[in-house]
């Protein structure tokens, strides 16, 4: 029978691989946005080329596996002597990854930015590069606020795919635990509670982050 009690006990135990999952989901998110706002002005001002190839990268890792792409990362880059310890070659294949994504979240968002956003910069002299650098990405990344917070808690629920690979995150820590107590289902619903806690206080924190980064009127159809 299920033993509530047992679930509870269990809980501080897998807490232990909470820190890894959050260092690999943030820093992956990171990586990834740091990537997709370089893309943005490079398929905007760039020319046919750069444009292309920015949307060839964004077709192949949103039109993959994501576990394909740590597979490939983990075990086939060595065979081209490019060898990565398990977390790196997470934290590479998930910013990767990710990358694509935010790259069309903030393509989105930018298209969202009124037009007079980009003539009032040339009218003050601005070059194209210093509109979007402190005009139009700083208001795109407001409106993708929530979109934004959505593929972090993505990236939270996808960081079990590195268990695969011997990261010793939450559910890697969970596998463990199944092995010593032979309770797979007072486990796995004890870690499934702790991914649904994080993400859901990840994603409360979309209003918060929506309050704080509003622009004034903008939600009437201002700016």
């Amino acid at each position: 029978m299920l033993d509530l009690f047992f679930i509870i006990d269990l809980i501080p135990d897998i807490l232990k691989g909470l820190m890894i999952t959050l260092e690999l989901s943030i820093i992956s998110f990171i990586i990834g946005f740091v990537i997709a706002a370089i893309f943005m002005p490079a398929r905007i001002f760039g020319g046919t080329l750069f444009a292309s190839i920015v949307r060839s990268y964004i077709e192949v890792f949103r039109g993959t596996p994501l576990l394909v792409q740590l597979l490939l990362i983990y075990f086939g880059l060595p065979s081209l002597g490019i060898k990565f310890d398990p977390m790196t070659a997470s934290i590479l294949a998930f910013g990767l990854n990710s990358a694509a994504y935010q790259s069309e979240i903030l393509r989105s968002s930018l298209k969202s930015i009124p037009e007079s956003q980009f003539l009032s910069g040339e009218s003050l002299g601005m070059s194209s590069l210093q509109i979007y650098r402190y005009i139009i990405l700083p208001q795109a990344v407001r409106v993708a606020v929530p979109a934004l917070v959505n593929e972090l808690v993505t990236l939270i629920k996808e960081s079990s795919i590195a268990s695969i690979i011997g990261v010793v995150e939450l559910t890697r820590r969970g596998e463990y635990l199944v092995a010593t107590t032979f309770r797979a289902l007072e486990v796995y619903i004890a870690v499934a509670i702790i991914y649904f806690v994080i993400c859901f206080l990840v994603s409360q924190s979309t209003r918060l982050l929506e309050r704080k980064f509003r622009i004034p009127g903008y939600e009437r159809g201002g700016g």
